[in-house]
C-alpha cells in the first residue's frame, strides 16, 4: 500500500502531532508499505529525503502567519507524490486544501486530532473549507469516543468516525529499578501553550510547601512562565529542562514521582505525555475536559482527575498522591499494564490500517 501523510512539519521539529506523524509512518514502512509524508520545509527551498524508510518531501515555506506555514509549494509537492490513501493530520488548512486538489479517486483520510478552539479570527475564514473537507474525506480518525461524542465539527459526520487511540513504544518508556530514588516530585512534559494549564499548576504549587516540580518543554509561553516561577513562595522548587532529546525522556519520566498534566480547554484533545508517563510506572494527574484525558487516566486507578482551571483541586490531588506512596506504587502499575493493554505503537498501526483497508475495499472517495 502507498500511504502519504500529510502536515505542516516533521522532525525534527518536536511535538505531539510530528511525533505521531513520525512514529505512524515509520511504523508503517517497516511493516512493508510504501510511506511518504509531505509538510513544509524550515526554509524557502523544497527537500526531498528518505528517513527511516520514509520518503520525506518538505515544500519550500515563505513564511508563518500565525503558526500555519505559508508554501505556495505545498500543493505541487503533494501531488508529486504517488499515493493509494492519503492521510491528512488536522487541523492544518494548507493540507487539507491541498489534499482536496489532487487527482480525483485517491480516497483521503483525516485524523482530527483536535478542534480549533482559541483562533476566532482564523476560524471565520477557516470554518467553511474545515466542513467543506469533512464532508468529503472517506474517513475521520478520532483518538477516542469522547472526542468524537463532544466535537461540534465530528457531530455530523458520526457514520464515518473510527476511534484509533493514540500509541508509544511501551518498551522504550519503562519504570526504573525498585528502589531508585526520585529526584524530583511532580513532572510536566510538553509544549508551554496556553491550553496546557501549567500557569494553574503553578498557582497550586504555592499551596504546595517543599513540592518540587520539573517542566520539560520549550515554546512562546516560557519567559511569562519562568517570571510566575520566580514568585518568591516558588523560589527554587521550578526547574525549567527546555526541550530534551527524545532518548533523554525516559530517564526524566523515571526521576518523578507524579506526572501532571493541567491542561484546560480541549484543545488538548488527548495528551501522549499521560502514556508515556503512565508507560513508566508515573501515576498520573489530569483534568476533565470532556476528550480523551480523562479516558486515559481512570480517575482513582490509575492517577486523580480534576476540574480544569482549579489550582485547589490540583494542590489537593497532589498532596493525596505524594502522602501515600503505595497508592502512587499501585496507581502507577495500573497505568502501565493500560498502555500494554491499549495503548502500544502495534495497537494504533493496525486500527489505521484497518481503516485504511476498509476504505480501499469498498471503493470509498469520499462524499
Amino acid at each position: 500500500m502507498r500511504i502519504v501523510h500529510v502536515y505542516k512539519d516533521y522532525f525534527p521539529v518536536l511535538g505531539g502531532i510530528e511525533n505521531h506523524v513520525r512514529v505512524l509512518a515509520e511504523g508503517q514502512a517497516a511493516a512493508g508499505h510504501g510511506v511518504g509524508v509531505v509538510v513544509c520545509a524550515l526554509g524557502r527551498r523544497t527537500r526531498r529525503t528518505v528517513e527511516a524508510g520514509v520518503s520525506v518531501v518538505r515544500a519550500a515555506r515563505w513564511g508563518t502567519l500565525r503558526s500555519m506555514p505559508l508554501s505556495p509549494a505545498y500543493g505541487a509537492a503533494l501531488r508529486g507524490v504517488a499515493a493509494d490513501v492519503i492521510h491528512v493530520h488536522s487541523p492544518f488548512p494548507l493540507g487539507e486544501q491541498a489534499a482536496l486538489r489532487r487527482v480525483p479517486g485517491t480516497p483521503v483520510v483525516v485524523t482530527h486530532h483536535s478542534d480549533v478552539v482559541k483562533q476566532k479570527l482564523l476560524l471565520r475564514f477557516y470554518a467553511p473549507l474545515y466542513r467543506r473537507f469533512l464532508d468529503r474525506v472517506s474517513r475521520v480518525i478520532v483518538t477516542s469516543a469522547a472526542y468524537a461524542r463532544t466535537s461540534p465539527w465530528l457531530a455530523p459526520h458520526g457514520a464515518k468516525c473510527r476511534v484509533v487511540p493514540l500509541g508509544i513504544d511501551a518498551h522504550a518508556f519503562a519504570p526504573g529499578p525498585a528502589g531508585e530514588a526520585a529526584q524530583t516530585d511532580l513532572l510536566f512534559a510538553g509544549k508551554l501553550r496556553y491550553y496546557k494549564g501549567l500557569d494553574d499548576l503553578l498557582q497550586a504549587l504555592e499551596r504546595l510547601e517543599g513540592v518540587r516540580l520539573a517542566v520539560v518543554g520549550g515554546g512562546r509561553m516560557r519567559q511569562r512562565l519562568e517570571a510566575l516561577a520566580a514568585a518568591p513562595a516558588l523560589a527554587g522548587r521550578v526547574r525549567f529542562l527546555g526541550e530534551v532529546p527524545d532518548a533523554a525522556l525516559p530517564l526524566l519520566y523515571r526521576s518523578a514521582k507524579v506526572f501532571v498534566l493541567p491542561a484546560n480547554c480541549r484543545a488538548e484533545a488527548f495528551g501522549t505525555v499521560l502514556l508515556e508517563a503512565m508507560a513508566s510506572g508515573l501515576p498520573c494527574i489530569t483534568t476533565e475536559l470532556g476528550t480523551g484525558t480523562s479516558w486515559v487516566v481512570q480517575d482513582g486507578v490509575s492517577g486523580r482527575v480534576v476540574p480544569p482551571r482549579d489550582p485547589d483541586a490540583l494542590a489537593r490531588a497532589v498532596r493525596e498522591l505524594l502522602d501515600d506512596p503505595a497508592k502512587c506504587r499501585r496507581m502507577g502499575d495500573a497505568g502501565r499494564a493500560r498502555v500494554l493493554e491499549t495503548f502500544t505503537t502495534d495497537r494504533m498501526a493496525a486500527g489505521v490500517e484497518a481503516v485504511y483497508r476498509e476504505v480501499l475495499e469498498s471503493g470509498m472517495c469520499g462524499e
